[in-house]
């Protein structure tokens, strides 16, 4: 007892000097912690946009992690930026301004899209080489040919500032590229000449670096790619369906009511929430914006991995980018070698292959290949006008894009009724196709008008910082576009319409720059674009590159009007 009595008290007489030499509770106050966030260059830059009577601020200690959480207000503007004070040496951790408030994908964080090691400098750079070296003209360093690659290469400028969060000097970057490209497209479209060939290399030294790349492209995407919200929403779409269920609707949400299977995160959000179907899943409300088909090219992967939700690893988005990668590489093969045997096939399989932006969308392990995927076969078969409509349907049904093609395509490679009445049937029936799953719907009216709301609804109306449109949300002296915007848009849906009459007759080389050109104009009038929608249109334009120009049709005596109809049927049109 005297022992127990002697140690209480001296723990009693340590007592005030442990008092005495602990911490405060904060070194700095809610004004200090204000000034300096405000102080931050960064910070200092983007609020000296607005009148300096209109900031609210709030600053909120979080005893947890020993920082100051500061919020600053404009306006209509709203949240003008936001970041973190260390609380004991004052320095800013965090500091993100304009879109980056609202947007984490615009903070520049380093392999949020297409991984790590693609990002490096050393991998990025080894793509552009082998691309160039590949496909220049090395003969002729200033021809047209190599500003064409340059041109399709030099999105990487961009990219290089967006990778640092530098949104206002990124986006404008991605213009004069996208125009360069759509002029050269229109202009090949209408002339029918401007192709500049295969690729001088031998044809086998050619498939050779096209097999090591796509070896290389699959090790990126299996061993170093991450998967973005895109794909996370194929693959939960792809479960719903074999579920029963449409994926409209149907996506996992962030209600507070759902009981909670995993701790908060660093914003006290709860990332992992049982959702109504028992599952333990993270939320993305907005995952069912995009086609029907883009949902049911996530079954296959879906039903050989599975999807487990919370810890999954998401290798089902693998498999299905993997899966129409490699069918891009391959009907690119089979549309070269169709038109243009060897030379060609091993040229534009190889284009594919060494662009690093399809692999920056496979790395992402975005939906953006299954379009394009299906364009390609849907050109491989251009000379049927079922294939085309099937495969044009299909692939509107899945990013809503070539639904503006289908006039085009379904006038090729002239306007005759019977052809366009079999490419109107073979759209129909695989529009059909494609919806079946509203029918998991007890009311499929009701799932159609859900489908709208969610998907082409929602897609039309969304705010983004991702192109030049929509800047006028941040009310810093940024002009309002959006009537430039729709008037472009406008004009884009009467261009897509005159390409079905002009040219009269079309080459295949006139449809794949005509393609390419409606769906560039498209990305241009997108308020919300990104460089995952590069390959959107790549086949085509590397098909209109690269593709020879048709040989004249040489000149036929003129038949005598008694002339039998089979003699008639062979003479080559002008």
């Amino acid at each position: 007892m005297l022992r127990l009595a002697a140690v209480a008290l001296c723990g009693l007489a340590f007592v005030p000097a442990a008092r005495a030499v602990a911490a405060p509770d904060k070194h700095l106050t809610e004004q200090r912690a204000t000034k300096i966030f405000l102080g931050e260059g960064k910070v200092s830059d983007g609020a000296g946009r607005y009148p300096k009577g209109s900031l609210v601020t709030q600053a909120t200690f979080e005893h947890a992690y020993r920082d100051w959480n500061v919020h600053v207000w404009s306006g209509d503007a709203g949240e003008i930026a936001t970041g973190r004070v260390d609380d004991l040496t004052g320095a800013v951790t965090e500091a993100w301004t304009g879109p980056q408030v609202a947007w984490e994908m615009a903070r520049g964080v380093k392999g949020a899209f297409g991984g790590k090691e693609l990002n490096s400098a050393p991998v990025w750079l080894f793509f552009c080489a082998v691309f160039l070296l590949g496909l220049a003209d090395l003969r002729r360093p200033f021809s047209l040919r190599n500003l064409d690659l340059l041109a399709l290469l030099s999105f990487s400028v961009s990219l290089w500032f967006f990778n640092r969060g530098r949104i206002f000097t990124s986006v404008p970057l991605v213009y004069p590229p996208l125009l360069y490209l759509l002029g050269r497209a229109v202009w090949i479209g209408i002339r029918g000449r401007g192709g500049g060939g295969p690729s001088r290399w031998p044809v086998w030294l050619l498939v050779a670096a096209t097999v090591f790349l796509a070896g290389f492209r699959i090790g990126l995407v299996v061993e170093s790619s991450n998967v973005i919200d895109v794909g996370y929403s194929g693959v939960i779409g792809a479960q719903r369906i074999s579920s029963g269920q449409s994926p409209y609707g149907h996506m996992p949400v962030d209600d507070p009511r759902l009981k909670a299977c995993s701790a908060p995160d660093r914003e006290g959000s709860i990332p992992y929430r049982i959702q109504t179907n028992g599952r333990c899943e993270s939320a993305d409300e907005h995952g069912d914006t995009y086609g029907p088909v883009a949902y049911q090219a996530y079954l296959p992967g879906y039903w050989s991995l599975g999807w487990s939700g919370k810890g999954d690893r998401l290798n089902a988005a693998r498999f299905t980018t993997i899966l129409f990668d490699s069918l891009c590489l391959a009907g690119l093969a089979l549309v070269g070698w169709r038109f243009g045997r060897a030379p060609l096939a091993a040229t534009l399989a190889f284009a594919w292959a060494a662009y690093p932006f399809t692999q920056y969308a496979a790395s992402s392990n975005t939906n953006d290949l299954i379009q394009p995927a299906l364009m390609i076969l849907g050109f491989w078969l251009v000379s049927s006008p079922v294939g085309r409509g099937a495969f044009g349907a299909l692939a509107g049904w899945t990013k809503f894009a070539p639904l503006l093609v289908a006039p085009l395509w379904a006038t090729y490679p002239e306007r005759r009724a019977r052809p366009a009445i079999l490419f109107a049937l073979a759209f129909v029936a695989a529009t059909l196709l494609g919806f079946w799953i509203l029918l998991l719907e007890p009311n499929p009216f009701h799932a159609a008008r859900v489908f709208w709301d969610r998907s082409i609804r929602w897609q039309v109306g969304r705010d983004s910082p991702f192109s030049i449109w929509d800047w006028r949300q941040y009310h810093a002296g940024l002009p309002d576009l959006h009537v430039l915007q729709w008037v472009l848009s406008i004009l884009l849906v009467v261009g897509a319409a005159a390409s079905a009459f002009v040219p009269r007759r079309k080459s295949p080389l006139q449809l794949a720059a005509l393609t390419a050109a409606i769906l560039i104009g498209f990305e241009l009038v997108q308020t919300h674009w990104f460089y995952l929608y590069l390959p959107w249109f790549f086949p085509f334009a590397a098909y209109a590159l690269l593709a020879p120009s048709p040989s004249p049709a040489p000149a036929v005596e003129p038949l005598p009007e008694s002339g039998d109809r089979e003699r008639r049927e062979l003479v080559p049109a002008g």
